[in-house]
């Protein structure tokens, strides 16, 4: 599970769920929760695409765990590195300046 719960605890808390709420508004408060998960979830998911929308071509693949700034400079480092193996030690990399950012 994903709080690392075990059965003896999902049965403690539903027993206390049961005392605190009482039986008879237990079930609407499981479909209201159930409800809010959805919800959150739709919303996670229309931000990711938007984001995807506004950022543009060659995002196309972006997950949310790409955002995570470890994971974002592994990648990019990776990529360099990969890089950098490709190319001969003789050729000389030249770099470019844009004109537009002067």
């Amino acid at each position: 599970m994903f709080f690392d719960f075990g059965a003896g605890e999902l049965v403690g808390l539903a027993i206390l769920a049961m005392i605190l709420i009482g039986p008879e508004r237990l079930p609407n408060l499981a479909v209201d929760a159930a409800k809010f998960v959805k919800r959150i979830r739709e919303m996670a998911s229309k931000a990711t695409e938007e984001l995807k929308d506004n950022l543009g071509p060659g995002f196309e693949d972006l997950k949310p765990t790409d955002l995570n700034p470890k994971s974002f400079i592994k990648k990019q480092l990776s990529s360099v590195l990969d890089d950098d193996d490709s190319t001969p030690a003789t050729s000389k990399r030249t770099s470019t300046i844009d004109p537009d950012l002067l």
